[in-house]
C-alpha cells in the first residue's frame, strides 16, 4: 500500500502513507495500565492477547465455565470487589477478550477509564488486523541535465518518515500534520 493522501497547493510536497511490515505488538512493547483476559482463541486460531491475563486472571477461570453468565459475573465481581473498570471486546476478527483496569490505575488518568481501556483496545486491534502506518513526506525535485539544459525532469525525494502509528485516522492525521510543518517551513526558507 502506498498510498499519497495529501498533496500541497503548489503541488511541490506530498505525503503518503506506508504499511508498517515490522510494527510491534504493543501490549509486549509499550508499558500498559490495562489488563487483559483472552476469553476465546477461536480453537487456537488467535494469540491470547496477554500472556498472564493480569491479577484477576484467577477469578476469571473460576467463572469462565458459565458460557451464558460468565462474563456478567466477573464483570460485576471486579466492579464490586476490586473497584475494576471491565470492558468486553469481541473483534469481528481475532480473540474474545475482557480488558480492565484496577480501581488504584484508573484514579489520576486524566480521561474517563472507559476511554483509557478502549484506547488500548483500539491500539492493539489495529496491530492485530495490520492497520499500522508510517507516513512519507516526500518534496519535488526539479534536477537538469548537465550537458543539455532544456533536459530536465521532477522526482520526488524523501524529507522525512515516521513509523509506528497504530490506525489509519492516526496515521493520517499525524501525515498531515507533517506535511504542513514541512509546506510552512518550505514558506520561511
Amino acid at each position: 500500500m502506498h498510498d499519497i493522501i495529501d498533496t500541497t497547493e503548489d503541488g511541490r510536497f506530498r505525503v503518503r502513507l506506508v504499511q508498517d511490515e515490522d510494527a510491534i505488538n504493543p501490549r509486549e512493547d509499550f508499558d500498559h495500565l490495562a489488563h487483559v483476559i483472552t476469553i476465546d482463541t477461536h480453537l487456537g486460531w488467535c494469540a491470547p492477547v496477554d500472556k498472564d491475563g493480569g491479577p484477576l486472571a484467577d477469578a476469571w477461570d473460576r467463572v469462565s465455565w458459565n458460557r451464558w453468565k460468565g462474563v456478567e459475573t466477573f464483570m460485576r465481581w471486579a466492579r464490586i470487589f476490586h473497584n475494576a473498570i471491565v470492558i468486553e471486546s469481541r473483534p469481528e476478527r481475532g480473540a474474545v477478550s475482557l480488558w480492565y483496569l484496577m480501581g488504584e490505575d484508573s484514579e489520576d488518568l486524566g480521561i474517563l477509564p472507559e476511554a483509557y481501556l478502549d484506547a488500548e483496545r483500539a491500539e492493539y486491534q489495529a496491530w492485530a488486523d495490520g492497520e499500522v502506518y508510517g507516513y512519507i513526506v516526500e518534496e519535488a525535485v526539479d534536477w537538469v541535465r548537465a550537458d543539455d539544459a532544456t533536459e530536465t525532469r521532477t522526482e520526488w525525494e524523501e524529507v522525512d518518515s515516521c513509523y509506528g502509528h497504530y490506525g489509519f485516522e492516526w496515521a493520517a492525521s499525524a501525515a498531515r500534520d507533517a506535511l504542513r510543518f514541512y509546506t510552512a517551513k518550505a514558506m520561511v526558507a
